[in-house]
């Protein structure tokens, strides 16, 4: 539709193409259609504001379609031509300005979106504003048709009825009505009943779970357990309640059952004043607290132009850090108070009090008797580890922790596993909360230094074997030094840098690389890192391979050496590792076949 202005035109209306733009790119699903009818019902009651008006509201289905009636505020004929048939006004916004926060909708196309499922929509209706107004009738077609006559209303308020369009019949059923009406409905302050073919069922709850008496917090607290596991369809291990005043935010956080990804931020159910926003809303809670799905009513929040998420501004911004708050105090409050349900806690979500924590130095001070990390003494809390060592080693990956983790502990160096997701990050933050605590990154010198020196006479007499050793693992940047270590069974270690991997990652790519490639890379090679292999004297195998005066079956044992210390590391073989390894085995099978031969 179109009218003329004097100096222009408007705009053209093309309704059906409006309509599929809102069911394929506003709205996620027709679903919403129920959620658009209750929303102009509730505002409708509101806005009528007379003591002792009633508040009902009914859905009724019948074989056509469905009718929704409401005792609200109604319009005159000239609010139908003002309201319903100019898109994008709102009857809430200019009728009673003053009361506008009290209204759910902002946006006056909410009635349009039944077109998504409607064929035709009647809307039947009288004022409560002007007595002396008779009702009136306004019905629209899909094709972007409207007319308005005289009706027959005896009270104030609305009755809007849809007839369903072809192939949208799913949408009538009684049955998916009062999901709909519920799910949408279930904590609006007006009684919503559902009704048709003999059958009635009131959706309504009469109030949000949070807000009614009880006569414990034991009943408070399983009441509230009991409403999360309706709602949300898991039975969840606890729950926080929450409670923000100034923004209007009321209802609870749930503690997911199982382990949660980090990557997943959450998505929670959101009502706006009593109506349902959506059930997978992001963005309510800080990025760490996905161990949480909240349940929550609020009535300053503002939803995006669907009406199915939250606007992202300062005053969300707020609330995300007030309810990110509150969840912190509740993982305090259990430490101090219950340490036993902050174990069951910690035992499925101890990932994410890590992720809290790296943000927040109060928090890792209460909670860091209670983490645990993998150390050199097993897993264990790091207050408890750090008591009684001069310093901290943190192993910045799980390999590097692997390569030494059993020498380490065997010699007394206290090393943490830091290749696990933030804890690196924690175990860095200790000398901020443990006085006197110090924290370095692990080094090979560090754990060359923690190992006894051999005999220098014992050293001197191994002087031939260590230069032979040193000349087979020269060509793998790999430097062998004899020390003395327990357990006697580990008859090599293998230390490697992080510069000695990233030198080798260099070069594999080189190798694989095209002449271009492999000549910047070239250019990027570094000699300084190097790989140690450290030989352990008390082990007898070392020494057994130290008195073999053979120069091809030495070299072979060495490089068995240097292939076990690998293997132990749990480090992945290179290519040219492979070949070293099999060329070594070869050599030992061919020595022992010789042998064998010559015994018999």
């Amino acid at each position: 539709m179109s009218v003329d202005q004097p100096g222009g035109h408007t705009f053209q209306v093309d309704l059906r193409g409006l309509v599929d733009l809102l069911s394929h790119h506003l709205y996620s699903s027709p679903r919403v259609y129920v959620r658009e009818l209750l929303q102009n019902a509730v505002d409708a009651v509101t806005a009528r504001a007379e003591p002792g008006a009633p508040t009902a509201i009914t859905l009724t289905v019948d074989g056509a379609g469905l009718r929704i009636d409401d005792p609200g505020v109604g319009l005159t004929e000239a609010d139908v031509h003002r309201f319903l048939a100019t898109i994008g006004r709102s009857s809430k916004r200019d009728a009673i300005e003053g009361a506008r926060r009290e209204f759910l909708g902002q946006f006056g196309i909410g009635l349009l979106a039944c077109f998504t499922v409607a064929e035709e929509i009647r809307v039947v209706t009288r004022s409560a504003l002007d007595p002396d107004a008779g009702a009136v009738e306004w019905r629209a077609s899909s094709d972007g048709t409207y007319e308005v006559r005289p009706a027959h209303r005896d009270e104030p308020g609305t009755t809007v009825s849809l007839t369903a369009r072809k192939g949208a019949e799913e949408w009538f059923g009684f049955d998916r009505v009062a999901e709909l009406a519920r799910d949408y409905g279930s904590l609006l302050p007006y009684p919503v009943t559902v009704q048709g073919g003999g059958r009635a069922v009131r959706v309504t709850d009469g109030g949000a779970a949070w807000d009614a008496e009880y006569a414990t917090r034991a009943e408070r607290r399983a009441a509230l357990m009991a409403y999360g596991e309706r709602v949300l369809g898991f039975a969840p291990l606890d729950v926080v309640e929450l409670d923000v005043p100034l923004a209007g935010v009321r209802g609870a956080a749930y503690v997911l059952p199982n382990p949660a990804n980090p990557a997943d931020t959450g998505r929670h159910r959101v009502h706006l004043k009593g109506m349902l926003l959506g059930d997978a809303v992001p963005g309510l809670l800080p990025e760490w607290a996905f161990f949480v799905r909240c349940v929550v009513d609020t009535d300053a929040l503002r939803p995006t132009a669907s009406r199915e998420g939250l606007y992202e501004d300062e005053t969300l911004a707020a609330v995300r850090d007030a309810l990110g708050g509150r969840v912190r105090d509740w993982l305090t409050g259990l430490a101090a108070q219950e340490p036993d349900r902050l174990a069951r806690f910690l035992a499925v979500h101890e990932l994410g009090v890590k992720a809290l924590a790296r943000h927040d130095l109060d928090l890792l001070r209460v909670m860091l008797p209670f983490l645990r990390f993998e150390t050199t003494d097993g897993w264990t809390a790091l207050t408890e580890f750090a008591r009684g060592r001069d310093v901290v080693h943190v192993a910045p990956t799980v390999e590097e922790f692997r390569q030494v983790a059993a020498i380490a502990s065997a010699q007394g160096l206290g090393v943490v596993n830091g290749g696990y997701t933030y804890d690196a990050e924690l175990v860095g933050l200790l000398p901020r909360v443990v006085p006197g605590a110090v924290v370095r990154e692990l080094a090979p010198d560090a754990v060359t230094a923690a190992l006894d020196p051999v005999d220098p006479g014992q050293e001197l007499a191994l002087a031939p074997f260590l230069a032979v050793a040193r000349a087979a693992l020269d060509p793998l940047e790999c430097d062998v030094v004899v020390r003395a270590f327990a357990p006697p069974s580990v008859s090599a270690l293998h230390l490697d840098s992080r510069e000695a991997r990233r030198e080798r990652a260099r070069a594999d790519v080189e190798a694989d690389a095209d002449d271009l490639w492999a000549e910047i890379l070239g250019a990027l090679k570094s000699t300084a890192p190097r790989t140690t292999l450290v030989l352990n004297h008390r082990s007898p195998a070392v020494r057994r391979v130290a008195g073999i005066t053979e120069p091809g079956l030495r070299t072979a044992a060495v490089e068995a050496l240097y292939g076990q210390a690998l293997l132990m590391a749990g480090r992945p073989l290179r290519p040219a590792d492979t070949a070293l390894v099999n060329r070594a085995f070869d050599a030992l099978l061919g020595w022992a076949a010789r042998t064998g031969g010559g015994a018999e």
